[in-house]
């Protein structure tokens, strides 16, 4: 307990840095996986916007970089992080490449949340005069809003777990605080306190998310 008080300068940083890295990953990969998503769904045979080649394209473009491991991925995306960002390591760095890598994810779970909404519903509006755009912005995604909400919630916890492995390149947060601080150093107070507060943190998010979803569904 004496070394969690010597640290605590250190942890509060970390935690810090675990909020900063999850809102600005989430906003990054939320954006462009709601493109890609949307883009997806849209292009499939059957949807608002058919189109076979770019469906294809977009749809091996997130069957390739989803399946690759986080670490790995960090290696792989450095150079085109240093073009954005400037450099290849620290925080910002990290939440870029944890935002990029969970927009494929995000883009999965929006499709797959999309295709639930009832063909009916796509048909009336169009029996209505409705175009294309106007039936994804106005019918779909707001059909959708409420599971959008809870799949973007569960996001979270895979972002959350992103964030420990972003200290591979010097991205900080309670994830490495933890490894370095606590397992390294054999302190398991150190450790547990870590752990505790990212359970905290996904457990409030997941508290929001679910409130916001049941509002959404509830109108």
């Amino acid at each position: 307990m004496d070394r969690l008080f010597e640290l605590q300068g250190d942890f509060w940083q970390a935690a810090a840095e675990t909020l900063y890295m999850t809102s600005f990953a989430l906003v990054l990969g939320g954006i462009l996986g709601l493109i890609i998503g949307v883009a997806t769904y849209a292009t499939r045979s059957g949807g608002v916007l058919p189109n076979g080649p770019v469906y294809v394209v977009v749809n091996l473009i997130i069957n390739f970089f989803r399946p690759i491991p986080f670490v790995i991925f960090l290696a792989v995306l450095q150079p085109f992080t240093r073009l954005v960002i400037g450099t290849g390591i620290g925080v910002t760095a990290g939440a870029f490449a944890i935002g990029i890598a969970a927009s494929f994810a995000i883009g999965r779970i929006v499709e797959q949340h999309l295709v639930t909404v009832p063909p009916g519903v796509v048909e009336a509006a169009r029996a209505m005069g409705a175009g294309p755009w106007r039936i994804l912005l106005t019918v779909v995604i707001p059909e959708a809003l409420g599971p959008l909400i809870l799949g973007y919630t569960f996001i979270v916890v895979a972002v959350i777990d992103m964030t420990a492995m972003a200290g591979a390149i010097g991205g900080g947060g309670l994830g490495a605080f933890a490894l370095i601080y606590g397992f390294r150093q054999f302190e398991p107070v150190v450790m547990w306190a870590a752990i505790v507060l990212i359970v905290v943190f996904v457990h409030l998010v997941q508290m929001l998310g679910t409130w916001l979803a049941r509002r959404v569904m509830r109108r």
